[in-house]
């Protein structure tokens, strides 16, 4: 089994949370927590940052033997060697994403709808993302789309490629999105802005064993 589907956790180091400074030890305590994956994503920083960071946080990720993933960026994932990369809606196919990363490499879909994610399967992307559930200070502006699809998509498209719920997921929403019937969530500011990181980590870990 690859470690994408071994993940029940997909954690994001995002630099509108965490300072360049202390990405390395933040991603040190989501690991050491219990994160199956590791993605670093950095909107509006300039190319030579999100190098000179995914540099850095790569051989921690080696070292964890946890999949590293960049966000939005093909060219310069299969510069640094990332694991794989993860692109939205608006950021071309995967023929395309596939031909700059190589062959190998994990790419997944940001999708918003049942639709969305009944085609990045099609399409045959390698990992999902479905949301975002509740309305996220990542995403200003985007709505929600609620847990009513979340069964559907888990038994068309999460029993085929790991799909990952996101969007507004916290220690206290994790159980009702569980119980709509999802089996791997992304969580980002719950887990970046927690006094305690690995410690939150880990219990969101447990919170979804036995789920995968």
């Amino acid at each position: 089994m690859s470690p994408l589907a071994n993940a029940s956790l997909y954690a994001i180091l995002d630099l509108g949370y965490v300072s360049e400074a202390d990405a390395a030890a933040v991603t040190k305590s989501l690991l050491g927590g219990g994160a199956g994956l590791l993605q670093l994503r950095a909107k509006g920083h300039d190319l030579s940052t999100i190098e000179r960071v995914a540099r850095q946080l790569l051989p921690i990720c080696r070292a964890a033997k946890v999949p590293f993933i960049l966000n939005d960026h093909p060219a310069l994932a299969a510069l640094v060697d990332a694991d794989g990369v993860h692109i939205g809606q608006d950021d071309g196919t995967l023929a395309e994403a596939r031909e700059i990363v190589g062959p190998g490499k994990w790419i997944g879909r940001s999708t918003h709808s049942l639709e969305q994610a009944r085609a990045a399967l099609a399409e045959g992307f390698d990992c999902i993302g479905f949301g975002p559930l509740f309305p996220t200070p990542t995403k200003a502006g985007r709505p929600g789309i609620g847990l009513d699809a979340v069964a559907t998509m888990e038994r068309e498209v999460g029993s085929k490629i790991p799909a990952f719920c996101i969007g507004g997921i916290t220690p206290a929403t994790l159980p009702q999105v569980i119980a709509a019937g999802a089996r791997r969530v992304v969580v980002v500011s719950a887990l970046l802005k927690a006094a305690d990181i690995q410690s939150a980590t880990r219990e969101v870990v447990e919170t979804l064993s036995g789920n995968v």
